[in-house]
């Protein structure tokens, strides 16, 4: 008996959603673009990748996302989002109303980081995926201001969190599908199959 291929959406409204595509099938599991409500009944776990997060915001209430997203993470649907994506999963965006999910107990700065021109790499120290330090690429990337006591902070750049976990969420201010190594990817793979 053949089993059906297990399968990840990435919200693919706007920013960079094909690089994470690429990276879930790498992993083996299957990968579908997700714009519509209805498709978030064939998928076990959602990546809000990077882009601009007031666009995907607007985008999320314009096409009737926000609502059917809240009852599948109610469910124990996990979620990975990715710069934008860490954005809009924050409760708090520090100097911005903008539409966001506001479901991970983090404060936020957008653009922290500096301009496109100011974009970096650095070696993360991320104990949870072994020894080899993962090379992070931040562009435009979010600062994590402040953490709640639910959330674990599993890597550090310079004294603060750039990747962090609350039950069923994950986020990184960073853009680990722009890299070779697949281990955070792996990693929220762990949290779907735990």
């Amino acid at each position: 008996m053949q089993h059906k291929p297990r399968t990840i959406g990435v919200l693919a409204l706007q920013g960079a959603f094909a690089e994470h595509l690429r990276v879930v099938r790498q992993c083996g599991w299957e990968a579908v673009e997700v714009r519509k409500p209805e498709q978030l009944a064939a998928i076990e776990g959602l990546i809000i990748p990077g882009g601009e997060s007031t666009t995907i915001g607007i985008l999320l209430d314009k096409f009737g996302l926000i609502e059917p997203l809240e009852r599948r993470v109610a469910a124990g649907m996990p979620i990975f989002g990715t710069c934008a994506g860490l954005i809009l999963l924050a409760r708090e965006i520090v100097g911005s109303r903008q539409v966001r999910l506001g479901w991970m107990d983090i404060t936020v700065r957008r653009n922290w980081y500096g301009r496109q021109v100011d974009s970096f790499e650095a070696d993360l120290e991320i104990p949870c995926l072994g020894g080899e330090p993962f090379r992070g690429v931040f562009i435009r990337a979010p600062l994590i201001e402040a953490v709640g006591p639910a959330v674990s902070v599993l890597a550090e750049h310079e004294g603060h969190p750039v990747l962090a976990r609350q039950g069923r969420l994950l986020v990184s201010s960073f853009h680990p599908e722009l890299t070779a190594d697949s281990r955070i990817h792996e990693y929220f793979v762990g949290m779907i199959e735990d």
